[in-house]
């Protein structure tokens, strides 16, 4: 004789579904953030150390999606990517903020943008005035 299906099994497969979606959109997020950084009026990136990060409401996030790379001093432009902590929610607006530096740890510029769709920001430095 055949066994009927019952309530547990129907309660076990729905959420063994549903486990399987959230993993496959975890999956199909991308992994970084492409951050395209420039400097106002189109002028070269001055020499320092130019860090990027994630802002947003979670201090360990803020922490943890981070980045950095050296300008020269030539660039026009200069692409970073930020790698995202797993399980980082971009559902709601975050902005990337970028920092030029000098050696000395004197803030030279800075900038930031909204993460747009796809993943990636367009940031433009500017002088900081003290």
């Amino acid at each position: 004789m055949k066994r009927l299906v019952d309530r547990r099994m129907i309660l076990l497969a729905g959420a063994s579904a549903a486990v399987t979606r959230v993993a496959l959109a975890d999956a199909a997020r991308p992994a970084e953030i492409t951050v395209k950084i420039g400097f106002e009026g189109g002028k070269p990136i001055p020499k320092g150390r130019l860090v990027a990060y994630l802002e947003g409401p979670a201090e360990a996030q803020h922490v943890a999606a981070r980045a950095d790379t050296e300008s020269n001093g030539k660039p026009r432009e200069i692409r970073i990517p930020l790698p995202l902590p797993p399980g980082t929610d971009m559902s709601s607006p975050r902005q990337v903020v970028a920092e030029l530096q000098r050696d000395d740890g004197w803030l030279l510029a800075r900038g930031s943008a909204q993460v747009e769709e796809g993943l990636s920001a367009v940031i433009t430095l500017y002088i900081v005035m003290y």
